[in-house]
């Protein structure tokens, strides 16, 4: 039996505790029954999703639920974190029925344009570019210059800038996630303006980029309403398709079942981005819906628009999710990683294209690479949302070049940007592929 709101303490979803251990808050969370009552911000309490049949059950009834999130808004305190991920935009995020179709066809149809081979030779080519900034230095953060990198300057090439747009994007972003005021604040007019230049330069001179498709869509976007599915595709593709890379490599430098992925190819780098889906969830806990009526869901009471949020973490290791008891579950896609029902993620392939290529790129160049540190000794990112490592160290043996003075970035007059390029390395020193 569910324990009813005005019984339950909620449980805090930020702070150093859950970053530390975020499952001990799913399993609190579940002794109020499927749907259960978590603090996400101070003093900010939501309904929480953590039963694998309930969130289905949730995401795909658009008869029930409602994605707009202006009714409540008020309650949101403008300088609570939560605001910026919850403050309604005229796009697919916030619509319902009608209006999200609409919105969500300019999007699917665009990115069935893209090529993915295409979109694999870009994501090689970026991933090379950050690989020379550090590969004869024998160490690494690969969270902040690797993974999380990386999706940005993809999706700069997508959206049709040039690769000198990449940096700009790259710490635009990353300066609106500060905790200090002035830099956000100037974090968030730098990513204004990257996004005014881009719309005005693709609506100047299309080109074979996903900001040419939105603009040119049947579906006739306003410039707000392309500029909004942009800005949706940005953040809804990027911080997760990072933290897959970042937690996948966790775990193909730290568990014996993919150790061997990098040195024998024992099992493929999907099977570990499978794992990773299931069980470290990138986007942890999100999906706001909003009942149109007052309604009882699972046991649970909850008065017309109060916000439900779905825990793709939890609901993911959820006892009855039809985890096998071996926790080994590779190789099938019913995790909820990107939510499921009409909102689920429209860039989910690309998603998992790009960091598929990322981590080859990274194992064929550096196969000796370890954690250089201990797993247990890795934290993560403090916040409800998203499953962030803030670092990930490690290290490996130098690229240095041949005798000839070739390294894999000079080896042929084409470089290593196609699929069938495989680099010889001349290293030495090469060791035990372990984590110490």
């Amino acid at each position: 039996m569910s324990i009813t709101p005005s019984t339950a303490t909620a449980v805090r979803l930020y702070g150093p505790e859950h970053a530390a251990d975020p499952q001990r808050s799913y399993e609190l969370l579940r002794r109020q029954g499927p749907v259960g009552l978590a603090e996400i911000d101070t003093d900010l309490v939501v309904h929480l999703v953590t039963d694998y049949e309930a969130a289905i059950n949730l995401l795909q009834d658009t008869d029930t639920w409602s994605k707009d999130t202006r009714p409540w808004l008020g309650q949101v305190p403008e300088h609570s974190t939560i605001r910026p991920l919850v403050e309604w935009r005229p796009s697919l995020l916030f619509a319902d029925g009608d209006e999200h179709a609409h919105l969500r066809k300019v999007i699917t149809d665009s990115f069935a344009l893209l090529d993915p081979n295409d979109v694999r030779v870009l994501t090689f080519r970026h991933a090379d570019l950050l690989l020379q900034d550090f590969a004869d230095t024998g160490t690494v953060d690969l969270v902040g210059q690797y993974a999380h990198q990386l999706p940005l300057m993809v999706f700069n090439g997508l959206f049709g800038m040039g690769d000198e747009h990449g940096p700009r994007l790259v710490g635009a972003l990353t300066a609106m996630m500060d905790t200090d005021p002035e830099r956000k604040a100037a974090g968030a007019q730098s990513f204004g303006a990257y996004l005014g230049a881009l719309y005005q330069t693709k609506a100047a001179q299309r080109g074979h980029d996903l900001t040419s498709w939105f603009i040119d869509h049947p579906n006739g976007l306003s410039q707000e309403e392309a500029i909004n599915q942009i800005i949706i595709t940005l953040g809804a593709g990027n911080e997760p398709t990072a933290n897959l890379i970042a937690n996948t490599c966790v775990r193909m430098l730290s568990d014996d079942r993919y150790f061997g992925t990098l040195t024998t190819g024992s099992l493929p780098v999907q099977h570990a981005i499978d794992d990773a889906l299931w069980y470290d969830s990138p986007l942890a806990n999100f999906s706001f819906h909003f009942p149109k009526k007052d309604v009882t869901f699972y046991g649970t009471r909850i008065p017309v628009g109060s916000p439900v949020m779905v825990s793709y973490a939890a609901a993911n290791t959820c006892p009855h999710s039809g985890v096998p008891a071996d926790g080994y579950r590779s190789g099938t896609k019913a995790h909820l990683a990107f939510a499921a029902g009409p909102h689920a993620c429209p860039a989910r392939s690309l998603a998992l294209l790009i960091a598929t290529a990322a981590i080859e790129r990274l194992a064929s160049y550096l196969p000796d690479i370890e954690l250089a540190v201990a797993p247990e000794e890795l934290t993560y990112r403090d916040g409800p949302i998203h499953r962030t490592l803030t670092s990930l160290p490690a290290r490996f043996t130098p690229l240095t070049p041949d005798a000839e003075g070739v390294t894999p970035w000079s080896r042929s007059s084409t470089g290593p940007e196609t699929e069938s390029d495989s680099p010889s390395l001349v290293t030495a020193g090469r060791g035990s592929v372990r984590s110490s």
